[in-house]
């Protein structure tokens, strides 16, 4: 298969470092952003030709536009697109601050969607290409106190799907990646928290009960998945990262089908 070019945000760490890698040791150009630059100075020392980093606050959309043109201007074409860039934050949802909830939405929803924005003509132009947006078993199924994340990720989900229709015409095809549990720092240096209210410590303690039996999935391992995903010539929509999301889905959507139908005469009273 032919070298590609990928723009991926948030590749000072985690997936993004990893999928990073991944895409140079088979050949393939790179252009990565972070906040701070000096976290990929050993990627640029090591693949000099086929790596640019870039200093990148996904937020600031000028500046996303910027960063995507400069890629695609550095290397000559654009193929594929990680939207990665982003953090948990931790809180109840009564706990959360104006602020807090507004910086949530701003780097996971609005970041990815200035990238794609930017992305999408130089995609257009060609004819092809692949957007990849990092969501989350959360993206689909939700738990205590993350609802901030949650709300981050379920609209990632809901424009990305309306994208994919809107763009399979172009060539242009969309993933969601929804990975479970892996041994990142999401929820360690990277992740926000809120002041805590005294009443929500059982929800937090039951929480991390929870959560304390699961075993995380290793990020340098998903390379692998995510280059099976970029080589496929019909990639899905969606594809869950890891063993236990399926499962999470599945009881997820079976409880809700039983309520939709059970509650399906009273769906039907309101229509008239």
């Amino acid at each position: 298969m032919a070298s590609r070019t990928w723009f991926i945000t948030g590749t000072s760490r985690g997936f993004g470092r990893d999928w990073t890698l991944a895409a140079l040791e088979r050949g393939d150009r790179v252009v990565g952003t972070a906040r701070d630059t000096s976290t990929l100075a050993d990627i640029e020392a090591k693949y000099p030709d086929t790596f640019l980093g870039l200093a990148l606050d996904v937020t600031d959309r000028t500046a996303d536009f910027a960063a995507v043109k400069q890629a695609r201007d550095h290397f000559g074409e654009l193929d594929i697109v990680v939207n990665n860039a982003g953090y948990g934050h931790f809180g109840a949802i009564e706990e959360l601050t104006e602020q807090e909830a507004r910086d949530q939405i701003e780097t996971n929803v609005f970041g990815a969607l200035w990238v794609t924005q930017a992305a999408l003509p130089f995609l257009r132009e060609r004819g092809a290409g692949h957007i990849l947006q990092v969501s989350s078993i959360g993206g689909i199924s939700a738990f205590p106190t993350i609802g901030a994340y949650h709300a981050s990720k379920w609209a990632l989900e809901g424009f990305s799907q309306s994208l994919a229709q809107e763009v399979a015409g172009f060539g242009i095809h969309v993933t969601l990646i929804e990975p479970g549990g892996f041994a990142t720092d999401w929820a360690g240096p990277s992740a926000r928290r809120s002041a805590p209210i005294a009443a929500y410590d059982a929800v937090r303690e039951a929480n991390e009960r929870r959560r304390a039996g699961n075993v995380p999935g290793d990020p340098a391992a998903s390379a692998a998945a995510v280059l099976k995903v970029v080589d496929a010539p019909e990639p899905p929509l969606r594809v869950f990262f890891g063993k236990a999301p399926l499962g999470i889905a599945e009881a997820d959507y079976q409880k809700r089908l039983e309520t939709w139908r059970s509650w399906q005469p009273v769906a039907e009273l309101a229509q008239g």
